[in-house]
């Protein structure tokens, strides 16, 4: 019986070294070097098992392998024994999981891992993490695109890792974080020291469309454009270039986001101070035009004051064009100061006042009467226009065109581009118009009249008999007498008693230039005549009565 039972422990205490000494596969065992020989490192794990590992396995990327004999070394149990009956074993893969546990407890605490760059794959780089490889993709690798990475290969340096999956095998580092990091900062501390107001210097390093970035020692701010100058700068790249020290003023920064605004034009004194002093209401200045709209041109007076001539101000007689048909960019202008609000930074200015008003001119040279000359510009409804001097146009009413016809047809002889002659007849300066009249220049009728008055006595021709009374011609003009002036007697006051071709004496009444009538009438000769004759021969107190006097009158006559 204690023959069996000492069988029995010797058994359990053989099984218990075993299940000590032998280690299972797939475990990080520790052993000892034993020899190096042909490139390859014999070493002893324990429980006289031996196994080869590659020396190259020992070597950090890019150095020479570090081992000796007696050294002891971890490495990775892959297989207990092979056909050979070695243990087959590597250190390299004992690296690779000593790595992972220690990765992945660094990326739960969020803490930075060294590692160095090794190799160059597609979209970035392979690091090796200190036995664990991860990728690096090329946009993590500095806050900027990087163009050579030849620097940065093999040197130690701290990564973070972005994503890790052991069962894939996959990790995703970033050295830009660590950059962004330290950038930050660096950032809070200069930032710390900035004030707003103070004026600090800086170097340019990049330009954009809309202003300039600079370096204030660690932290970038932005220069805008409209910050440069106080005078109108199309591109940045007027005022600075990249690499220059310049001189600016912190206007103002956002401890949240970190952005600093810097400006230039206001270390310099604004010529918006003196503005009103130098440029006074109604002065005449010279000045360039920087930009032209819709509704205007802009001149710079000085640099940094610029005015509105707006569209409407730019020409008398130019009324619905694009301002850029009367001035061009960079064009010198002679133009007057309208209007200023120093609040508001705006000045309004004039370019047609500095030129006389044309219509005054017109109004001096052309009294009325003048006979003037022009094309036909434009054909309306209304009448016709007519261009005259200084660039200005008159107007030719329908009824001023003609005498003898209707407006509507007159005008309908004429085209854009035909010569007319005309009279002015009226100027209005405010309102800007002209009076013109074609049938003013037919003198005819003065011609014919001219000894004629209001009173005279003269022989008229009857043309036609109508109802409401007689035709009659003079001197190739037609008038015509009414039933009430045909006589004085009512009775006798009969269109039918006279014929055509008859010759009558008629007084006239009215000598009207404008509609170039005569008012004619046999009755106011007839009484004219007996007024004449009762003061000649006789008074009303001297008991003649009125037929004896005219008869006496007519008996003088015949005499």
């Amino acid at each position: 019986m204690a023959q069996n039972a000492s069988m029995e422990e010797f058994e359990a205490l053989l099984n218990e070294s075993f299940d000590i000494d032998t280690p299972d596969e797939g475990s990080v065992v520790k052993g000892k070097v034993l020899a190096i020989e042909a490139g390859q490192a014999i070493i002893d794990v324990g429980y006289k098992m031996e196994g080869r590992v590659d020396l190259k396995e020992f070597a950090q990327p890019g150095e020479a392998p570090e081992i000796n004999v007696g050294d002891e070394v971890e490495v990775y149990l892959r297989q207990v024994e092979n056909a050979r009956g070695e243990a087959v074993i590597s250190h390299e893969m004992a690296r690779r999981e000593a790595a992972w546990d220690r990765l992945e407890k660094a990326y739960a605490d969020e803490n930075r891992v060294e590692g160095a760059i090794f190799g160059r794959v597609k979209g970035g780089f392979t690091v090796d993490l200190g036995g664990a490889v991860a990728f690096l993709p090329g946009s993590q690798v500095d806050v900027r695109p990087v163009r050579d990475a030849g620097p940065l290969m093999g040197l130690k340096q701290p990564f973070q890792i972005l994503k890790m999956d052991r069962r894939r095998g996959n990790i995703v580092v970033s050295r830009r974080a660590i950059l962004e990091e330290s950038r930050a900062e660096q950032r809070a501390e200069v930032i710390s020291n900035l004030e707003e107001g103070q004026a600090v210097d800086g170097v340019v390093k990049n330009i954009t469309e809309y202003g300039a970035f600079v370096d204030l020692g660690g932290v970038d701010g932005l220069l805008h454009v409209t910050d440069m100058a106080w005078r109108r700068v199309n591109h940045p790249s007027e005022i600075v270039t990249i690499g220059e020290t310049i001189k600016v003023q912190v206007i103002k920064i956002n401890k949240e986001t970190h952005r600093i605004s810097l400006g230039m034009k206001q270390l310099q004194d604004d010529p918006w101070d003196s503005v009103e002093a130098k440029f006074p209401l109604g002065s005449v200045h010279a000045g360039r035009v920087t930009n032209i709209t819709d509704y205007g041109a802009f001149v710079e007076l000085e640099p940094g004051v610029e005015g509105l001539v707006h569209v409407s101000e730019m020409s008398w007689t130019k009324k619905n064009v694009h301002p850029g048909k009367i001035v061009s960019t960079s064009q010198e202008v002679e133009v007057m100061v309208l209007e200023i609000d120093s609040q508001k930074r705006r000045v309004s200015l004039g370019l047609k006042q500095t030129m006389r008003n044309p219509w005054e001119l017109f109004a001096e040279s052309h009294p009325e009467g003048t006979k003037v000359e022009g094309d036909v510009k434009n054909i309306t409804e209304f009448g016709l226009f007519v261009g005259l001097d200084h660039d200005i146009d008159g107007m030719v009413h329908l009824s001023d065109i003609s005498w003898d016809e209707r407006g509507e047809d007159a005008i309908q002889r004429f085209q854009k581009g035909d010569t007319v002659q005309a009279v002015v007849t009226e100027v209005d300066v405010e309102k800007e118009r002209i009076s013109l009249s074609m049938k003013a220049m037919d003198d005819s009728f003065t011609d014919v009249v001219g000894g004629v008055q209001r009173g005279s006595i003269i022989t008229v021709e009857v043309t036609a008999i109508e109802d409401g009374g007689i035709e009659v011609e003079y001197e190739g003009m037609k008038s015509f007498i009414r039933r009430s002036d045909l006589s004085r007697d009512r009775s006798e006051q009969r269109p039918e008693r006279f014929g055509v071709g008859n010759k009558v004496d008629v007084r006239v009444t009215n000598v009207d230039q404008k509609s170039r009538r005569l008012g004619l009438s046999i009755k106011a000769r007839e009484i004219a005549e007996e007024k004449e004759a009762v003061q000649q021969y006789g008074s009303s107190d001297s008991g003649a009565s009125l037929g004896d006097i005219l008869g006496a009158a007519l008996n003088r006559d015949d005499d």
